[in-house]
């Protein structure tokens, strides 16, 4: 039988002080499970095909089509993709670009994913005036000019939200009550109200939504039906499903995906001409 790999075994970005490096990684090959680590590079997560979830600094988040999400250097990470999932990895040197101090989510422009997927196939040790180096130099250059967006939740630290995250993750159809997480937790309704405001910045009902809306976009880019989706999400119907997609992103899920297909196949070739 044959056994798949770590991801976090094959490369070590923190072996070459160069600004930028960039990685391809199939997860046919790997894991789907990346766990827990930590490196000094900070690093950028763009996804080519499937979907990944990562979890650092007390957020969940989703790498969506055209964007990426930036991980600081030194933040404890770990990630989960789908079977299909293949990525490009940028690392970053600390200090190398202007980009956040914090975790985020960042909208990333065809030619930065061109020129991303381009550097990847460069060796993580090019010579300081090479190709590779400008390549890497524009990279980062358009990378700190990229707005953020919202594809996170927040988990908080707190271990009775934390298991209720936990919880949801493992069974996003499960609609128990505020109420009754509250009795699983051993709070009031009203404490436990209090906590997730304080801890996350939501109401329990925006919350979960928020969860819903994430795991909605890893399954959809992973192939899965919008059917198959309402249903694992336990909406009573699909309608009622893509009401929620289309309040949240301003399009149901065909047009969300078929937007994003469409800027890719959109890309300014000659930005990668010289």
């Amino acid at each position: 039988m044959h056994m798949q790999r770590l991801a976090v075994s094959v490369f070590d970005p923190d072996l070459t002080s160069l600004p930028a490096v960039a990685h391809r990684l199939d997860f046919v090959e790997h894991e789907a499970e990346v766990p827990l680590h930590v490196h000094r590079k900070g690093q950028l997560i763009l996804a080519l095909h499937g979907a990944v979830t990562c979890t650092a600094d007390n957020e969940i988040w989703i790498v969506p089509p055209n964007c990426g999400v930036w991980i600081p250097g030194g933040v404890p990470h770990s990630a989960r993709a789908t079977a299909n999932a293949r990525l490009n990895y940028l690392f970053v040197e600390p200090g190398a670009a202007n980009l956040p101090e914090d975790c985020c989510t960042l909208s990333v422009s065809p030619m930065i994913r061109e020129m991303v997927d381009r550097l990847a196939r460069e060796r993580a040790d090019y010579l300081a005036d090479s190709h590779a180096a400008r390549l890497a130099r524009v990279v980062l250059d358009e990378l700190a000019e990229m707005p953020r967006e919202r594809f996170n939740l927040p988990i908080s630290c707190n271990p009775k939200i934390r298991a209720i995250a936990d919880a949801l993750t493992s069974e996003p159809s499960d609609r128990s009550t505020l109420c009754d997480w509250a009795t699983r937790v051993a709070m009031s309704e009203r404490t436990l109200a209090r906590l997730l405001i304080r801890e996350t910045g939501l109401t329990f009902g925006r919350w979960r939504q928020q969860l819903h809306l994430i795991v909605a976009l890893r399954e959809l880019a992973s192939g899965a039906t919008v059917q198959n989706v309402a249903a694992e999400l336990g909406y009573d119907s699909v309608n009622a499903f893509i009401t929620m997609f289309k309040k949240a992103l301003g399009s149901t899920p065909a047009q969300y995906f078929a937007q994003r297909r469409a800027t890719l196949l959109t890309v300014p070739k000659r930005a990668l001409k010289e």
